[in-house]
């Protein structure tokens, strides 16, 4: 016999339960639907092969195995990411639509383009910064400088003969060959492709002299001798090269540029999946497998709150604008 007090105790425990469905940040949107009950899209705004690609991909598929689904990787290369981080702006704001963007898609290219066919801030939700990246200036060993002093005799009395490849404009290789220019006052010729990978094979093959890559997508061929390594664009030498020098101490003192990359989701995205993501997304960054596979690439990994990403980002607009300005950077 169901009683008053009985029908009282149950509707109690059944309350108390879904207040603690909440309480868990994991919402009735998706305790309704199990998010995320089918495959997740990473949108990549660069070709195969190149840092962006290497770690959305070691990035993608942890998350995807945290999250019980499988992402599929998207490479939509073009524009300096432009094209890519369009479509993830327009995608559906269900949180199946991720985006790996960069420094150039988020901070460079506002200020180098006249117009972007994406609001870096209004059309997505920051996640989390995923890895910082050095830059490194790295050249066909065929080239007549080993070194950054070398390079800048050569480029000096050789004006625009050194040509320089970049995964596009505005990406973050690009700018920080146009900030060696503006501070060496060396001329160069930038060549930009649709990605790290095609712009490597180039250097590989000597179409193009050098390069100021993301470490992640030069370090394989510097490791087997097919490319020479002048010097890292930070201000602190990388672990996994230790002998080559900065650009700041190896004749340009107070260089600096980093590249950096991280996760969105598409603005609208409801509050729970948010949450979800980047609870997801936090634990899979602190896994030392994770780590050790970015650090094996040459970068760092980050893991911040939303908040601080998008605070992040927008200091980092502020900081890539002056030094467009400045440098002269075209596209």
């Amino acid at each position: 016999m169901l009683t008053l007090k009985t029908f009282t105790r149950r509707t109690g425990i059944k309350t108390l339960a879904a207040a603690a469905l909440l309480a868990t940040g994991v919402g009735t949107a998706v305790a309704q639907d199990g998010y995320p009950n089918k495959p997740l899209t990473m949108v990549v705004p660069f070709s195969a092969g190149g840092t962006t690609d290497i770690l959305a991909r070691i990035v993608g598929q942890a998350l995807g195995q945290e999250l019980g689904q499988t992402i599929i990787i998207e490479n939509k290369p073009g524009a300096g990411g432009n094209i890519g981080a369009q479509q993830a702006a327009r995608a559906k704001a269900d949180g199946y639509t991720l985006f790996m963007g960069t420094v150039g898609t988020h901070a460079i290219n506002q200020a180098l383009y006249k117009k972007l066919p994406y609001d870096p801030i209004k059309d997505f939700t920051p996640l989390s910064r995923v890895a910082n990246v050095p830059n490194l200036l790295v050249a066909h060993p065929s080239r007549p400088y080993k070194t950054v002093k070398e390079m800048i005799e050569y480029g000096k009395k050789h004006p625009n003969e050194i040509t320089y490849g970049s995964p596009g404009s505005g990406a973050s290789p690009h700018v920080s060959g146009a900030l060696f220019q503006s501070m060496t006052g060396v001329e160069l010729t930038h060549v930009p492709y649709k990605g790290s990978a095609p712009a490597i094979s180039d250097l590989l093959g000597n179409q193009i002299a050098v390069m100021f890559d993301n470490m992640p997508s030069a370090i394989q061929h510097v490791r087997s001798g097919k490319l020479r390594p002048i010097a890292v664009t930070t201000a602190k030498r990388s672990p996994e090269l230790p002998d080559v020098p900065t650009i700041a101490e190896a004749g340009v003192p107070g260089y600096e540029a980093t590249s950096w990359f991280g996760l969105w989701s598409v603005a609208g995205t409801p509050q729970p999946v948010l949450d979800k993501l980047h609870a997801s997304l936090s634990k899979v960054l602190k896994d030392p497998a994770v780590s050790k596979k970015i650090a094996d690439q040459g970068g760092e990994v980050v893991i911040e709150t939303p908040a601080q990403f998008d605070a992040f980002i927008k200091s980092e607009a502020a900081k890539w604008g002056k030094v467009v300005k400045e440098s002269g950077a075209e596209v």
